[in-house]
């Protein structure tokens, strides 16, 4: 990587991030290596980050900000201002004079920050902020040109003008101005002329062919109308009735039969109801012609009486009947003007009228209106600095926020800051979660978290008393398992401070801690325990039960056939039961003897270490496999799965992992009372349990012959020999402190030699006196047996 820039990194994570401090980190970024990034793209929404900034960002408008982009928006926010290092500070009000105007953009830039401020009636303030620029209808709405190319009718003095701008929007629709109000643009203007003088001449057509096109005049178009209006239906008359004169046996039934009458007759009807003008429109007869004043059907008077007045009358003349042969050539009659119909052109100005369109068209307004958008147009380069400067305002404040979340993740692993990716604060279990990430699709999302090795509890959250929601993933780092499940409630905070009802819906299980670790297998075997004593016990209720019923049922039955003679007393039965006890309680006192016996003969030193081996032996590879774990969470994962592309391995060790999850602690200084009036009572099951257990222990053990008479006398023979070791011990001690008496030669003893009958000392007991006496101490006087008296 060739670069003139030194840059500097720290380690955290598990990998180098990039440190950016000074405006020549800023200026200097697109040197920077792309490898170097933690993150190569993430998306513009789900993020605790300003929409509308990320929106200038991405200026291609896909939904995603990429290295090209950011390095984009860094230079062009360092070439606008006089000291870049503004961005570092992330204020939220602009400078004006921080704003460098020795470029023709700046010098734009800073005119038109002047001109929102003036507008909006701030003229002498020196700063602005964003809050100045988010009322586009405010800033615009004393300008006539604003640089957008829409055109209100306001924009114009000309009355005239005005009037056929209103009627364009009428026509073909408006555009929204910058000032809010509704405008046309070229495009408007061009589609409207173009429609305008193609129903021009169309209309020109009809008058060059006026008498066959509009046989009527000015009137023909309403004649065709009430024509249209009744064409099908005195088709139908005229038709039913040629079939009458066809056969006269149709005229019954073309016309409508007695049960369609009754049908109506408990009917409130009217003269619009649809039974009644689905009817012929008169009475069909064979050769009858159509009547025009009298028996017409009630539905069709109307439309019957207006096509008398505006086409029989004036084609025909006054009549009071029309045959099927006038029928026909009023047909005819418009046959062209239905052909002229057909080609129309323009339809989508029609509503104004051909005068009204002539009108417009000869009056030059088509090039008014063009010469008022370009001149709007002229200025879009000054109108449009007013987007920069809102730009320049949100970089100002945003861009350094997000390059520590983006170039590297500076914020998520110092903790100064929360990361952008981070949503909120999870309660729940006497814990709180501060790593929560929105999520979109919980099943999509779940599938790559699965990777990050992270314990995770999915939410479902929703505002108290509205229907806002959303969905979280929360990562338990801290603590144990012990609690969570599916279906537990929780508080969420999102980073406004508002509260959110949440509820687990999904669970990843990982490795949370080394202490959860360190006591699963313990939990686990009690809880199988649990689960078969709870089975044991269900299957024994179950058992007396179907016993209990069996029995009543059985007692039914010899109540009804009589009384049955007891059954014998099955020895067999009954032996073998016992036999199978007595083989459990064997088997269970050899387990324990075996253990209780090992552990006995041990050295006492060694007995600690045994049970530390022991625990060692169940604990450590549930220990060392969560330790391999926690040391490998990986955060690549969980922002991929939002679409992130992380460009790193960003390791959440064990220390760190710690301080996303804060456990419940009792504040400095507060007072605890451990008594607990509620406190359940202890009971001495517990040593009674043992003493029994000990005692069948050694019942057993004589029962097998592990203890016997030679076994106690060995014992008892260890137990005085460390006692007359003990004595002499204190002997020697006692003699040493006090000079002995020296004793003469000729004293005479006090001891008699024993006689030939007299019993000799047993051996067995001179065993138990050492052979050897230390020679500073005088030899013990061991007294003669007693005579036995014969």
């Amino acid at each position: 990587m060739n670069t003139s820039h030194q840059w500097r990194f720290f380690r955290s994570g598990g990998f180098d991030q990039v440190r950016l401090e000074t405006a020549g980190d800023l200026k200097s970024l697109g040197e920077l290596d792309p490898k170097l990034w933690a993150a190569l793209s993430c998306p513009t929404s789900d993020l605790e980050f300003d929409s509308k900034t990320l929106e200038f960002i991405d200026t291609d408008a896909d939904g995603h900000v990429r290295v090209p982009e950011i390095v984009a928006a860094a230079n062009w926010a360092t070439s606008m201002l006089k000291n870049p290092e503004d961005l570092t500070r992330g204020a939220d009000t602009l400078p004006l004079d921080s704003i460098d105007d020795s470029s023709p953009e700046g010098a734009a830039l800073l005119a038109s920050a002047r001109q929102i401020l003036l507008n909006i009636g701030k003229n002498n303030e020196l700063t602005i902020s964003i809050e100045d620029t988010t009322d586009l209808n405010k800033i615009y709405a004393s300008t006539k040109f604003n640089g957008d190319g829409i055109i209100p009718s306001n924009a114009t003095t000309d009355t005239d003008t005005q009037t056929v701008i209103d009627e364009i929007i009428t026509c073909v629709g408006a555009e929204d101005d910058r000032s809010g109000l509704p405008g046309v643009s070229e495009e408007k203007v061009n589609q409207f002329f173009t429609e305008a003088n193609a129903y021009s001449e169309w209309w020109q057509l009809a008058e060059h062919h006026a008498a066959s096109i509009l046989p009527l005049g000015e009137e023909t178009q309403a004649a065709k109308i009430a024509f249209d209006t009744v064409k099908a239906k005195i088709d139908d008359y005229f038709t039913r009735c040629r079939l009458a004169e066809f056969d006269q046996r149709a005229s019954d039934p073309l016309n409508p039969a007695i049960t369609e009458y009754e049908a109506l007759a408990n009917k409130n009807l009217s003269a619009e109801s649809e039974q009644i003008a689905s009817l012929p429109v008169a009475k069909i007869e064979a050769n009858k012609p159509l009547p025009l004043a009298a028996e017409i059907n009630p539905a069709w008077i109307h439309a019957i009486t207006e096509f008398r007045d505006k086409v029989i009358t004036p084609v025909l003349g006054s009549k009071e009947n029309l045959s099927s042969e006038e029928w026909q050539q009023l047909c005819n009659k418009f046959s062209m003007h239905q052909a002229w119909l057909d080609v129309k052109r323009g339809a989508i100005v029609e509503s104004l009228g051909v005068k009204r369109i002539r009108a417009i068209l000869a009056g030059g307004f088509q090039e008014k209106i063009m010469s008022l958008i370009h001149e709007d147009k002229s200025l879009a380069y000054a109108w449009d600095a007013i987007n920069s400067v809102e730009k320049l305002i949100r970089y100002h404040r945003d861009l350094f926020q997000l390059l520590n979340n983006f170039v590297s993740f500076r914020d998520f692993y110092t903790a100064q800051n929360k990361a952008i990716f981070q949503t909120g604060s999870l309660y729940l279990d006497g814990r709180s979660c501060d790593f929560c990430l929105r999520v979109t699709d919980i099943n999509k999302h779940s599938g790559m978290a699965n990777l990050s090795g992270t314990y995770l509890a999915y939410c479902d959250c929703q505002r108290r008393g509205g229907s806002e929601k959303m969905s979280i993933a929360a990562a338990f780092t801290n603590g144990d398992a012990d609690n969570l499940m599916v279906g537990r409630n929780g508080i969420f905070y999102d980073r406004k401070g508002q509260d959110w009802d949440a509820t687990i819906v999904k669970i990843i299980e990982h490795p949370i801690s080394v202490r959860q670790a360190f006591w699963y297998p313990y939990k686990r075997i009690g809880k199988m325990i649990g689960e078969q004593i709870e089975k044991v016990a269900s299957a024994r209720e179950k058992s007396v039960q179907d016993q209990a019923t069996s029995g009543i049922a059985n007692s039914v039955q010899v109540a009804e056939a009589g009384k049955a003679p007891p059954a014998p007393f099955d020895v067999g039965k009954f032996a073998g039961i016992f036999a199978a006890i007595g083989l459990a309680i064997g088997a269970i006192g050899t387990a324990i003897a075996a253990v209780v016996t090992g552990f006995i003969s041990l050295i006492w030193w060694q007995m600690p270490l045994a049970i530390i081996g022991l625990l060692l032996l169940i604990s450590g590879p549930s220990v060392l496999l969560a330790f391999l774990k926690l040391r490998k969470r990986n955060l690549a994962p969980l922002l991929d799965g939002n679409g992130w592309a992380v460009n790193t391995r960003a390791i959440i060790n064990i220390p760190f992992g710690a301080s996303l999850t804060q456990m419940a602690t009792l504040p400095p200084g507060a007072q605890r009372s451990l008594t607990d009036p509620y406190a359940e009572k202890k009971s001495p099951w517990k040593s009674y349990l043992f003493i029994l257990v000990l005692l069948g222990s050694i019942a057993y053990l004589w029962h097998s012959g592990y203890l016997n008479q030679n076994t106690l006398e060995t014992v008892r023979k260890q137990f005085l020999t460390n006692k007359s070791e003990a004595t002499i011990e204190n002997k020697v001690k006692s003699d040493t402190a006090v000079p002995a008496v020296p004793q003469s030669d000729a004293a005479p003893s006090d001891h008699k030699p024993a006689t030939k009958d007299e019993p000799q000392p047993d051996a067995k007991s001179s065993e138990v006196l050492p052979d050897t006496q230390p020679t500073s101490v005088p030899a013990l006087t061991v007294p003669a047996s007693k005579p036995v008296n014969r």
